[in-house]
C-alpha cells in the first residue's frame, strides 16, 4: 500500500472515530415537501422533526413549504414540483378518480388525521342546534373547503334538505358568519373556532357539529408521496416516515415546545394561539378514539372502502375511486415506532 492509500485510510478511520461522515459518504436524498396550509399549529408535526434534525440524521435533505389547500398539494406532487405532501385523503381520492390516465398519481403512505377535522359551525343566536336545522339555511365556505366538498355525505347521513351555498375567500369565512351574512360555515374545527374567537365570538356561543360525531367517519389528512419517489427511493420514504413518527410523538407529548419550530418559520404567529390550535387538532383528529383503535399511521380497509364509495358519489367523480390505488401501508415504520399516541 502506497503513502497515498495509507493517508486516505488514516483520514477515513479518523473521521469515523470522531463520528464524522467520510468524504465518500452518500449524499442525502432531497425531498421537497408541501404542507396543506399555512405555518400554523399543526405544521409543527413536520417542522419539529425538521428542526430537531431527525430528517437530516436519516440521510434526507427535506425542505418544507406552506400550502394553500389540499387540492393544490395533491396537484403539485402529481406534477413533480414536490416529492411528498400533506393533504386531505378525499382530495387525493378525487384526483385519482378524475385523472385516471395521469402517470404520476400520488399515493397516501401514512394516516395522520384519523378523523376528518371538518365540521359545521354556527352561532347560538342562529337557532341551529342539530344537523336537521340546516335545511333551507345559507351556508358559506370556499369552494375547495373539505367540509363543503363532503357536505353531501354529511347531509345524507343526517337527512338534511336543500341548503344555499355562498362562496368566499378563506379569510372572509368567519367574518361573514359573525356579520350574519350567512347562517353557518363549514371548515376545520381547529381553524374556524379559533378564527371566530379572534373576531369576538365566545367559545360558549359557537355551535359545532363535527362530521365524525354525526355519522361521517371520513379519514382526514394523510402524508402522500409521488409514485416516482416510492419506486426510485423507497428507503427514503420509509426513513421520512420514521423520522416523522419520532417527531410526532414529541409534538403530541409537548405541543407548547413543538410550536417553537413553527415560530421559527413564521415569526408573526401567536404562539399561545397556535399551541391551542395544535392541541385541538391532537385531541380531535390525531389522538382520537378511532386512531387509538386502528393504530397511528394505519387505516381500516373496510372504512377506507366506504369512504372511497362516498367520495365517488358526493364529488361526482369521472370514475369510481379505487381504495387500493390511493393507499399503501408498505412504507410504514415498525409498530414500535408508531406507538406515539398517549392514553386518555
Amino acid at each position: 500500500m502506497n503513502k497515498r492509500h495509507l493517508l486516505q485510510s488514516f483520514l477515513a478511520a479518523s473521521a469515523l472515530s470522531f463520528g464524522l461522515a467520510p468524504a465518500f459518504a452518500q449524499a442525502p436524498t432531497p425531498i421537497k415537501f408541501q404542507l396543506d396550509w399555512r405555518f400554523e399549529g399543526p405544521a409543527a408535526l413536520f417542522l419539529h422533526p425538521a428542526a430537531k434534525g431527525y430528517f437530516k440524521a436519516s440521510g434526507l435533505d427535506v425542505t418544507i413549504d406552506a400550502g394553500n389547500g389540499s387540492g393544490g398539494t395533491v396537484t403539485r406532487v402529481a406534477s413533480g414540483a414536490y416529492d411528498m405532501g400533506f393533504a386531505d385523503l378525499a382530495a387525493l381520492m378525487e384526483f385519482h378518480a378524475n385523472n385516471p390516465d395521469s402517470p404520476n398519481k400520488p399515493v397516501a403512505v401514512m394516516m395522520v388525521y384519523n378523523n376528518t377535522p371538518a365540521s359545521v359551525m354556527t352561532l347560538k343566536k342562529s337557532g341551529i342546534t342539530k344537523p336537521a336545522d340546516l335545511t333551507g339555511k345559507k351556508l358559506g365556505a370556499p369552494v375547495f373547503d373539505a367540509g363543503r366538498r363532503a357536505f353531501p355525505i354529511f347531509a345524507k347521513a343526517n337527512n338534511i334538505g336543500a341548503v344555499n351555498w355562498t362562496a368566499m375567500d378563506p379569510t372572509l369565512r368567519e367574518t361573514m358568519l359573525m356579520r350574519g351574512d350567512i347562517d353557518a360555515i363549514t371548515g376545520f374545527t381547529f381553524t374556524s373556532l379559533l378564527n371566530l374567537e379572534a373576531r369576538g365570538a365566545k367559545a360558549a356561543d359557537v355551535v359545532i357539529l363535527p362530521y365524525p360525531d354525526y355519522g361521517v367517519k371520513l379519514y382526514g389528512n394523510v402524508i402522500i408521496a409521488s409514485p416516482k419517489l416510492i419506486k426510485e427511493h423507497p428507503e427514503a420514504v420509509k426513513k421520512f416516515l420514521s423520522a416523522f413518527a419520532k417527531g410526532a410523538k414529541e409534538v403530541i407529548a409537548n405541543p407548547a415546545v413543538a410550536i417553537e419550530s413553527v415560530k421559527a418559520r413564521d415569526g408573526i404567529i401567536d404562539s399561545k394561539l397556535e399551541t391551542r390550535r395544535l392541541q385541538l387538532a391532537i385531541d380531535t383528529v390525531i389522538n382520537s378514539a378511532d386512531a387509538r383503535t386502528e393504530g397511528f399511521g394505519a387505516v381500516n380497509s373496510g372504512r377506507m372502502s366506504l369512504m372511497a364509495s362516498q367520495v365517488s358519489d358526493a364529488f361526482g367523480t369521472k370514475t369510481r375511486v379505487n381504495p387500493d390505488a390511493v393507499w399503501t401501508s408498505a412504507m410504514l415504520p415498525p409498530a414500535a415506532e408508531l406507538n406515539v399516541l398517549t392514553k386518555k
